[in-house]
């Protein structure tokens, strides 16, 4: 039995960012793959195009074979066991077949090679294809299985040693390499650490769960890649240069000072990081895929800019929500929370009444709260501030509804003054593309007012205090009660 610890909220917030992460990370560097990057001072976007035509925010290989394994993973199964690996196998070839927008060459070889097989003990005889391709070529150390590695860590955040075996098991489907192996290992243990206690310490922790030969080699390479830009690291096919682009773009990235009023927060770095990653050139897609999982366990899906969460999708079918559940639902070992969430198909709201009142400045922006009926209310999109169900919004387009991972408790967020901002910014987007929107939370009490509250401000240039007294005079008879963090938080903006 696999011990998983109890996360905190904020952990949850970073295991729920893994997927996602890379996710946005992929679909950054799509346009950009096999050409040149983005012209210095130019920042890159999630247009679309690149090897596979994708559409704007599709992400690619790295992040589909990456939901292959969670797939597996969030049912709480040991990825270590043979029908575990049977299973993702599988998945893999299910995926070449219906939904693979790119394949990598030796992936490709691999998966050629088994093609017919299916049941018991194919994951074993995808393990020996790749032992075949690796002894007829003696190259198998791509970065094909660094590219999807990140949730692995996932499933054995409590178990060190267990999660090396995993990662080394799920990186032999296709990469019999031992490099590759050692690559997948140290990435999964940086993960692990990050969604324990939002370091990346992880990563040099990480050298001890690999052969003792090759410690040394390793730690050499992560030194290099804290000497040089990710530029440095062109030919990055290879994992270990892979491994080196995407740590350089990270540690080699400075971490914001947190300035709410000048618009700087700390989590930028996560932005900042996967700028340089896709500014590494070549296989921009995977060095920022593989960053992106780090950098959403470190922090948290709250901390990734929601203009990404909106846009990102792909095979099969998959969302930010959906990205966020498959991590959540693997952290948790296959389970929900107490409340069924995620996976249920509604959230109860804490109160019977529902709220739909026009915002004061802008009656284009309707106050809300769970039990609020969008459809009725005549919005076009909706902007949750709280956990919502999979038909929660049923009426509203799927592409115009946006979560915002922000809890009414003080101290419960890592990211709170981003989110809140975020949240008031997307409500500013959403109208300027002519939505009618909803912002709520679950009671309509706390985190909607003081998101509605940050709207005024950045609509009107008001300040915090004559935005608060607004809301609360608004609110005052539906039970208003900002709690003190968000109090704090929406008068730091000035």
């Amino acid at each position: 039995m696999t011990q998983r610890p109890r996360l905190s909220a904020v952990q949850s917030d970073r295991a729920a960012g893994v997927l996602l992460g890379a996710a946005c990370g992929d679909a950054l560097g799509v346009p950009y793959e096999f050409a040149a990057p983005p012209p210095a001072g130019r920042a890159p976007r999630m247009s679309g195009g690149g090897l596979g035509d994708y559409a704007p925010g599709e992400y690619s290989d790295d992040t589909q074979m990456a939901v292959c394994i969670a797939e597996v993973a969030a049912t709480g199964a040991d990825l270590r066991e043979p029908a575990a690996l049977d299973r993702i196998a599988a998945n893999f070839l299910r995926w070449r077949d219906e939904g693979a927008t790119d394949i990598g060459i030796q992936t490709r070889q691999v998966l050629s090679r088994v093609t017919g097989r299916a049941g018991d003990g194919l994951g074993a005889a995808m393990s020996e294809a790749a032992r075949d391709l690796h002894e007829q070529t003696g190259k198998s150390a791509g970065n094909g299985s660094l590219m999807r590695t990140g949730v692995v860590a996932l499933a054995y955040l409590g178990e060190p040693e267990s999660m090396a075996g995993a990662a080394r098991a799920v990186s032999a489907l296709t990469h019999f390499d031992p490099l590759a192996g050692d690559g997948c290992v140290l990435w999964c243990a940086a993960v692990r650490r990050a969604v324990l206690d939002g370091t990346f310490a992880g990563l040099r922790e990480g050298l001890d769960l690999i052969p003792a030969e090759r410690r040394d080699q390793w730690a050499g390479w992560l030194d290099e890649a804290e000497l040089h830009e990710p530029g440095y690291f062109p030919n990055n096919g290879f994992v270990v240069t892979a491994l080196q682009a995407a740590w350089s773009a990270i540690s080699r990235t400075p971490v914001p000072a947190e300035d709410p009023a000048a618009g700087v927060f700390a989590c930028d770095h996560l932005r900042d990081a996967l700028y340089a990653a896709v500014g590494a050139g070549n296989d921009t897609d995977t060095v920022a895929a593989i960053a992106g999982a780090l950098l959403g366990a470190r922090w948290g899906s709250s901390g990734i800019p929601l203009d990404w969460q909106r846009l990102v999708h792909g095979w099969p079918g998959n969302r930010t929500p959906d990205l966020i559940a498959l991590g959540l639902l693997t952290a948790g070992g296959g389970e929900p929370d107490r409340v069924g969430w995620p996976g249920c198909d509604r959230m109860e709201a804490p109160i019977p009444h529902a709220l739909s009142t026009a915002h004061p400045d802008d009656d284009g922006v309707i106050l809300g709260n769970l039990v609020t009926d969008a459809v009725e209310a005549g919005v076009t999109a909706v902007v949750s501030l709280c956990r919502v169900g999979r038909a929660q919004f049923a009426g509203i387009p799927v592409e115009n509804q946006v979560q915002v991972w922000l809890v009414d408790q003080p101290g419960a967020n890592a990211n709170t003054a981003f989110a809140l901002d975020q949240a008031a910014r997307m409500v500013a987007g959403l109208r300027a593309e002519g939505h009618r929107v909803l912002l709520h939370c679950a009671a309509g009490q706390s985190r909607t007012p003081a998101a509605a509250a940050r709207y005024t401000m950045i609509r009107s240039g008001r300040d915090g205090q004559a935005a608060l007294a607004e809301m609360r005079a608004l609110l005052h008879e539906h039970g208003y009660h900002l709690n003190a963090e968000l109090h704090r938080v929406v008068t730091s903006f000035g």
